[in-house]
């Protein structure tokens, strides 16, 4: 059985700075994030709200996606946020449950 993947931005603030990632674990991965674990761009940018998400059966769709995403002009993912998460709220505790 093919394991689910997750396509997810974490932002460092409303309309900041936004990194777009994939995993197959999407809550052990937003608390790494959280907990300053990953060096790089997460880490300097202090990426630590995680504002979308989406959810895929199979994490070769998921990754599909993320390549898609990553060329998306920043406006698109901006839109993408406001449609899931208007109020920007941190969505980890959501993901917990």
């Amino acid at each position: 059985m093919e394991k689910r993947g997750y396509v997810y931005i974490m932002a460092s603030k409303r309309n900041g700075t936004l990194y777009l990632g994939v995993t197959s674990d999407l809550v052990r991965r937003v608390f790494q994030h959280r907990k300053g674990d990953i060096d790089g761009f997460m880490k300097k940018y202090g990426c630590k709200t995680l504002v979308w998400y989406a959810v895929f059966d199979r994490i070769d769709d998921a990754i599909r996606r993320e390549k898609q995403m990553k060329e998306w002009r920043r406006a698109w993912k901006l839109r993408a946020i406001e449609e899931m998460n208007p109020g920007w709220d941190d969505l980890f505790e959501s993901i917990c449950s």
